[in-house]
């Protein structure tokens, strides 16, 4: 695809497209609908076999940085040396900021998005009309955002969401924040951590939720009866902060009350073998399913026959956790009764009893207890069900979220609107926002 014709958004990704990120693709989507000239660069290539059908409608065009600094030294020290050569006290203060960071961290990753910037700026840079760098996530796209910024002028901003937030190194996030135009985040939990954070930084952080595609989420007209075998679900990674192992023991509970039930988990990763060896241990191996990972269409009909959604999301050791998990709002736009933990984002829309159900973190009795009533109430599940799907409707419908996210973008860039250049010369103040 050609280069866009007008002043465009870069929007700077770890990868794309992933399955596991369709609130991405749906937001570039939704922004091209709005008018936006959108170019996608990506750290890495794609790495699943298949990707959702949001992604073949957008526009934008994709370029990828060379992913690795060994397998692609060539590229990168011959773009990086030709912006030294033209720009040499610009790119001696971006290498003494990278120095900086890495005495804080001691992260090798540090002069790879130094070098992946560099790259950027000289090989992709030129002609492509971007004026502000967009960098989803606060750790490895906005690190090179931020240097793409300090060696080229165009300011940046960076919208953050879970684990970049709470496993980052706190200076280094402070310093980020401190840098960017702006900074957006999916919740109002993760805005008053990140404010807190800034102290008496001048960066404006807003919240804006994601949302979801209602058009893809029609429930069915009355919630139907349910009845044993119930047929159960969880949509999540095989990680620490998705608490499966909280689920299994709380299905555990249910088996030995004679309860008869199947579980789905659709999704995978790097606690697969564990959670294999859990099902084993706990003797659920013939009521339990692994789906492995689902196209966004598959994930959909697992909505429209399981009976109950459970998750069982905790706060990692390492810090990490989920915001508002999106799955959790399908399935209430959806109608499928919901039980969850009162972790991060969640209690922003799941309410004990009034949306669902919501139960302490690494608490498999009490989870198997809301589990059980929300089965069995088909008065509670009829109530918390038409609550969950109003409430889905009114705050957390992407169209509408798309254009508080643009007025944001469009208040906060000026360049969109005027194709302003913003590439600095040896002589530019460099103190300004975004490129300080």
């Amino acid at each position: 695809m050609g280069k866009n014709a007008g002043p465009t958004l870069c929007v700077v990704l770890k990868g794309y497209p992933r399955i596991s990120e369709t609130f991405i693709s749906n937001e570039i989507l939704l922004l091209e609908s709005q008018g936006f000239n959108v170019h996608i660069i990506s750290m890495r290539r794609p790495r699943e076999a298949f990707t959702h059908a949001s992604v073949n409608r957008i526009k934008a065009r994709v370029d990828y940085l060379p992913s690795t600094i060994l397998g692609h030294l060539g590229p990168l020290l011959y773009h990086n040396g030709l912006l030294a050569l033209q720009h040499p006290l610009t790119y001696f203060r971006a290498v003494q900021k990278a120095v900086v960071r890495w005495m804080r961290t001691r992260k090798s990753a540090t002069l790879k998005h130094l070098l992946q910037a560099g790259y950027l700026v000289n090989k992709l840079l030129p002609g492509s009309h971007i004026v502000h760098f967009q960098a989803h996530f606060a750790h490895s796209p906005t690190s090179v955002a931020m240097f793409s910024s300090m060696l080229s002028g165009v300011p940046f901003s960076f919208f953050a969401h879970a684990k970049d937030i709470y496993t980052s190194d706190r200076e280094q996030l402070k310093e980020k924040i401190d840098r960017a135009r702006f900074v957006v985040t999916c919740t109002k939990y993760n805005r008053d951590y990140l404010l807190d954070l800034a102290g008496n930084s001048p960066t404006p952080v807003f919240c804006v939720y994601h949302g979801i595609n209602l058009d893809y989420f029609s429930p069915q007209t009355a919630l139907k009866p349910c009845k044993p075998p119930y047929h159960l679900l969880t949509v999540a990674r095989m990680t620490e902060k998705k608490g499966l192992d909280t689920v299994y023991h709380a299905l555990a509970i249910l088996k030995k009350k004679g309860i008869l039930f199947t579980h789905s988990l659709i999704g995978k990763g790097d606690d697969h073998d564990a959670v294999v060896k859990l099902i084993k241990q706990l003797d659920l191996e013939d009521a339990t399913t692994l789906c492995g990972t689902l196209t966004h269409e598959d994930v959909i009909e697992y909505y429209k026959k399981c009976d109950l959604f459970v998750l069982g999301c905790r706060i990692a050791r390492n810090g990490d956790r989920d915001g508002i998990p999106n799955v959790m709002a399908e399935s209430m736009a959806m109608k499928l009764p919901v039980v969850a933990t009162d972790v991060s984002g969640i209690p922003e829309f799941l309410e004990d009893n009034v949306s669902g159900k919501m139960v302490p973190p690494e608490n498999p009795d009490a989870l198997a207890d809301a589990m059980q009533v929300l089965l069995e109430d088909q008065t509670l599940r009829n109530r918390v069900t038409d609550t969950a799907r109003k409430r889905i409707v009114e705050k957390f419908d992407n169209k509408i979220l798309i254009k508080e996210l643009s007025q944001i973008y469009l208040k906060n860039i000026p360049e969109l609107q005027t194709g302003q250049s913003c590439l600095i010369s040896e002589e530019a103040d460099l103190t300004s926002p975004g490129v300080s």
